[in-house]
């Protein structure tokens, strides 16, 4: 198992670095000037300019930059904001929280009730409240989440007023628990789909007619066998799908007004900042990876026969 880990840890050091190379590529690409644009519409000595850019270390070229970019990152710095001047940690620390919060809530509503939605459906397949839950899920799946957002808005703030249709500055958790639902629910009919099938395939398999055959209590047949073989593309969707949320906030929050991650990389990528998306998409990417290795190391846990070495 130790190999394995070292292994794949090693095996995440080109995959870090092909993403952020790709995202610092694209930002340098960008047309603008994040240094004119300080300006406005004031017109600027050039000099002035190119003075600031060779502070900055702007005027050098792209693989001197993102070198640059990663000696820092790697001593815990990434990057100072132009137009602020604040260090891109700082706006990190105070937008990242927020949307891991949002990610994080989202993430437990599809697990609890898009896994009880799959093995309730899955029990009984092809009965009336499978093909509801079918159709329940397609309908999920066909509404973009902006959609979503605007009708969760209307219904639950504007008509029953149950919520704020914003979220305040210091997002409080009930103040999130409308984007969560609505973040999450697009991976919520994925999991349900997922788990329905599964479980519904694992009922027809030769070691479910053992356990019932040798008089397991219910509980126990649906509980630990059925579960524990059924979770396993599950599992694995919802390792990349917390990555997924996160990047994916960037809308919900757009729409309640969350001062999250959505929230820093619009605002960079309106005044061509390139070290705040870079360093929050760095963030994101890390995420992921250990995602990834967390759940191939579930693998091992939910069905015995699988041996890393």
């Amino acid at each position: 198992m130790g190999r394995y880990v070292a292994r794949r840890l090693l095996q995440m050091i080109p995959v870090f670095l092909g993403s952020t190379l790709l995202v610092f590529s694209m930002m340098y690409a960008l047309p603008g000037d994040p240094v004119r644009a300080l300006a406005g519409e004031q017109s600027v000595d050039p000099t002035q300019i190119a003075e600031m850019k060779k502070e900055l270390g702007l005027d050098l070229p792209l693989w001197h930059q993102y070198w640059n970019y990663l000696v820092n990152l790697f001593q815990g710095d990434f990057g100072t904001q132009i137009a602020s001047g604040r260090p891109v940690a700082d706006i990190i620390s105070e937008a990242f929280p927020i949307t891991v919060r949002l990610a994080l809530f989202a993430f437990i509503f599809t697990v609890v009730v898009g896994i009880s939605m799959g093995v309730f459906a899955g029990l009984k397949a092809d009965t009336l409240r499978d093909r509801g839950l079918l159709v329940l899920t397609l309908l999920l799946i066909s509404v973009p989440s902006f959609v979503l957002g605007f009708l969760g808005q209307y219904f639950f703030a504007f008509q029953l007023g149950w919520v704020e249709p914003n979220v305040s500055i210091e997002a409080n958790s009930s103040e999130l628990i409308l984007p969560a639902v609505v973040l999450g629910s697009l991976s919520l009919a994925y999991v349900a789909r997922l788990t329905r099938t599964s479980v519904a395939e694992n009922l027809r398999s030769d070691y479910m007619r053992t356990a019932v055959a040798k008089g397991l209590p219910r509980r126990r047949v649906i509980g630990v066998h059925l579960m524990r073989n059924s979770m396993i593309p599950v599992v694995t969707f919802l390792g990349t799908d917390l990555g997924a949320l996160l990047g994916g906030a960037v809308v919900t929050e757009g729409i309640f007004n969350v001062k999250g991650v959505g929230s820093a990389v619009f605002d960079a990528l309106r005044h061509r900042e390139g070290a705040t998306v870079v360093g929050i998409v760095t963030l994101i990417v890390i995420v992921y990876l250990v995602a990834s290795l967390v759940v191939d190391l579930l693998y091992a846990v939910l069905d015995p026969r699988i041996r890393y070495a």
